[in-house]
């Protein structure tokens, strides 16, 4: 009982102890000082959003169906096996090649303030 006890105090305390790690700045803090001479700077920076699928895997699953059919209408037996999966893993990558361009090309651009430490 006492080592669950033990177990658990101890992932309490690495758990706090990450948490408190992580600090983030804003734009309310542009222009903080600390006793250290760094400062809190804030930059507007353009980031693009991809909402509907950042990951790609409409495109890649497309892709790979697509490859691993036409894969499948070459050789026979064993390399016919072979074809379809090497024509799957080849759709499937350049299906998630096709969509990140689109995306990319089509994308929303948005600007945020993003604010960082800087030491110096």
């Amino acid at each position: 009982m006492k080592t669950i006890q033990r177990v658990m105090c101890m992932g309490a305390l690495i758990a706090a102890s990450f948490g408190a790690a992580a600090q983030t700045y804003g734009p309310k803090d542009e222009g903080r000082r600390f006793n250290d001479g760094s400062k809190v700077v804030c930059k507007n920076v353009e980031v693009q959003r991809n909402a509907k699928d950042p990951n790609r895997i409409a495109g890649t699953a497309t892709g790979a169906v697509v490859g691993g059919l036409l894969g499948n209408q070459v050789g026979g037996g064993n390399g016919k096996k072979l074809a379809t999966v090497a024509g799957a893993v080849a759709g499937g990558a350049a299906g998630r090649n096709i969509q990140g361009r689109s995306q990319q090309k089509n994308g929303d651009r948005v600007v945020e303030r993003r604010c960082e430490r800087q030491y110096r």
